[in-house]
């Protein structure tokens, strides 16, 4: 093959080099996006310049021109797209392409923004049609190829992914193997090589963003110490791809929001219409896993909107998990809101069930207070929480309306997701439309009401049925879910800004929907629903992979017949986060309320470092069965160290500090006891519990 490059264009923006080439038929391959020094051009592969088109792009009608098997990749309108504009405003850099053939007139427009400080670029593109209406199948948010290579060969199959699984009550569980494992590998016919049709893909299909994968990963070469990594950035269906290319010698990735192979999405695109794809945050680094995190965290504070929670990290008791569990009432609140007042918490929720007399899940949707639980009226309960010196907070699940409530049934279909004539019933609940004004309107009006009249500071916005979307008023399922996202991203984005001091915890059964679409908004998010304080601790151990330590809520619900190491392992869960403090308070004996204070007031000590640390993991990636686990949050000069142990024959735990150690603290408890000892090196710790289920929290100054 004869490569003929008309122009070369070379961009350095943080630690990443970026090479265009500019073919003699006046098309644009991206070459480079690394941290390696910029390609030798007259070494070029003519395969991967062939490979390297910016966009991917399929229009209803158009051939696919290669063997491609369920790739989506190797377009026909993505390879011959002509280059129109190359420019660099700021640190953005905006490639505007076109393709003009009989009726078929776009221009496909590249964003590609540099985030200060953070070596994350965020990815877009932007179809306008020029010419007649078009029916648009899918495009993507990124394509990208020669992942972790440089200008060095190295067979792909080498690299790890590191692959974000999630269920309910058992969010981010990780696992790594290498591409080869995962089934991707070399294709060869004789000498010749070839692409192969196989694909690595990850696909999300529902409202639920996390309902199966989060929407990142991370791959590493382990001979070249460099690692790729990416965020999908969408509060509902997305897809991402690996494979290879240029002959099988490369390995490209591709990001999506909802395509049509995979979601069924289409797009009827108007003349003078345009289609903005979502947004794909990605990145690639010298170092591994911890650091690509460290990057996905400084990039993840830089994009979030600005909030004082999130610099406060105000202590929150909420009365749901291994407490009332959806049976409030003023008699049984009471006690409780005493003792988190003693205790130092901050913030009082009153989760479910506060609207309805009785079973609350299918009745949603009136939000009005329970006379029958709250005699005097829900006012005097919030007004007792402002009293005792906590800003009081409410559940809300405020997208779906119960399939028994009489003011659900009483409204239009318009209101709510409808397929073949009906409405979609899931799971005893409606899903609201919030592309109809009508519903964001209504919204409002409950956010209002229980600002105005309750007095509130603080709403779980909870979110337990997922959908697919309608066919009312769409060209398909997928593309109203999308436009629907996007409305109660916009309704979001105006609650904030009327009421900016408002907190709004996102939660979805737990962690269900933690992508960056939403908690670039919301300040807090509620890891998980695990109700068991030991597999609690593995997740919250390794939760700040996806989501900003300051942001992510992790239960600690002492239980009223459990001993000592059962309160301090609950704490421990939560204090290098943010503390959901639950559990019945008023049942615990003097020790255990103790240690829960303790532990507070400990956290009001430390909590001012959490929003600038880096999460760091010195013993691998926790996992949920995992005998033994640590997390650590690393500051400029002191590194806060949790360590815990579940059951274990091994009493003994050493952690290696790449940093040279001058002196290791036990913070929480205060207290020291022989059943956990420990001692230390220049560079390691070891610790020595003698007992199962015990947890403690450690300063190391550095």
């Amino acid at each position: 093959m004869i490569m003929n490059i008309k122009q070369v264009y070379k961009y350095k923006l943080g630690s990443t080099n970026i090479v265009f080439v500019l073919t003699e038929e006046n098309r644009l391959r991206l070459v480079q996006f690394s941290p390696f020094p910029c390609t030798d051009i007259d070494r070029l592969d003519p395969h991967l310049v062939e490979a390297s088109n910016l966009v991917e792009i399929q229009i209803t009608g158009m051939n696919q021109p290669d063997h491609k098997g369920n790739k989506l990749g190797y377009t026909l309108l993505g390879s011959v797209l002509e280059l129109e504009e190359l420019k660099k405003e700021d640190q953005t850099l905006i490639i505007s392409q076109k393709y003009e053939y009989q009726e078929i007139r776009i221009r496909v427009t590249t964003m590609i923004e540099y985030v200060s400080d953070t070596d994350v670029f965020r990815w877009k593109n932007i179809v306008q049609n020029l010419g007649e209406q078009i029916g648009l199948e899918y495009i993507s948010s990124i394509n990208i190829t020669n992942l972790n290579q440089g200008n060095v060969f190295q067979k792909y199959i080498d690299n790890i992914l590191y692959l974000p699984h999630n269920s309910w009550t058992g969010e981010l569980q990780w696992q790594q193997d290498n591409l080869k494992h995962y089934g991707l590998d070399f294709q060869l016919d004789g000498e010749k090589q070839q692409d192969s049709t196989k694909v690595i893909s990850i696909t999300n299909n529902s409202s639920w963003s996390c309902s199966q994968y989060s929407p990142l990963a991370v791959l590493y070469n382990p001979l070249l110490e460099v690692s790729t990594f990416w965020q999908i950035e969408n509060n509902g269906e997305w897809h991402w791809e690996l494979t290879d290319c240029g002959l099988g010698k490369y390995l490209a990735f591709r990001g999506f929001g909802p395509t049509e192979p995979n979601h069924h999405w289409w797009k009827l695109l108007p003349k003078g219409e345009q289609f903005e794809t979502v947004t794909i945050a990605y990145g690639t680094i010298n170092g591994g896993f911890n650091e690509a995190i460290t990057a996905l965290t400084k990039y993840r504070r830089a994009i979030r909107r600005e909030n004082q929670d999130n610099k406060k990290c105000p202590v929150i008791f909420n009365d749901y998990m291994n407490c009332l569990m959806g049976d409030p009432t003023t008699e049984k609140e009471i006690p409780l809101i005493d003792k988190a007042a003693e205790i130092g918490c901050e913030y009082y929720v009153i989760d479910c069930g506060w609207y309805s007399d009785g079973y609350w899940w299918d009745t949603v949707g009136e939000w009005l207070p329970s006379k029958k639980r709250f005699p005097e009226g829900i006012e005097f309960l919030t007004k007792y929480i402002r009293n005792k010196g906590m800003t009081p907070g409410l559940w809300l699940e405020i997208e779906v309306m119960g399939i028994n409530s009489k003011f659900a049934n009483a409204l239009p279909d318009e209101w709510f997701i409808c397929r073949h004539g009906k409405r979609v019933k899931d799971h005893s609940r409606y899903h609201l439309d919030f592309r109809n004004p009508e519903v964001r309107e209504y919204a409002t009006s409950i956010i209002d009401r229980l600002i105005k009249d309750y007095d509130i500071g603080y709403i779980k916005m909870d979110y337990n049925t997922p959908t697919i979307g309608s066919d009312m008023n769409a060209d398909s399922f997928s593309d109203s879910l999308l436009q629907h996202n996007r409305a109660y991203i916009k309704w979001l984005d105006g609650i904030f800004q009327t009421y900016p001091d408002l907190i709004i915890e996102n939660c979805g059964s737990g962690g269900m929907r933690h992508d960056y679409m939403m908690l670039a908004r919301h300040s807090i998010q509620s890891v998980t629903d695990q109700t068991n304080y030991l597999k609690n601790g593995a997740i919250a151990a390794i939760c700040s992979s996806a989501v900003s330590p300051e942001q992510a809520a992790i239960w600690s619900y002492p239980l009223k017949n459990g001993d000592v190491e059962e309160v301090i392992f609950n704490m421990v869960n939560s204090m290098l986060l943010r503390i959901h403090q639950s559990g019945h308070l008023a049942e615990l004996s003097t020790d255990q309320f103790n240690l829960v204070k303790e532990g507070i007031e400990v956290y009001k000590e430390i909590r001012k470092k959490i929003p600038i640390s880096i999460p760091q993991w010195y013993t691998g990636i926790p996992k949920i069965d995992d005998e033994w686990f640590s997390f650590s949050l690393k500051c400029e000069n002191e590194i806060y160290l949790s360590i815990w142990k579940t059951n274990s024959q091994k009493d003994q735990f050493s952690v290696k500090i790449p940093y040279e150690i001058k002196k290791v603290q036990q913070i929480y408890p205060k207290a020291h006891s022989p059943e956990a000892l420990f001692d230390h090196t220049k560079n390691a710790i070891r610790f020595n519990y003698k007992q199962n289920k015990t947890a403690r929290l450690y300063k190391i100054l550095i």
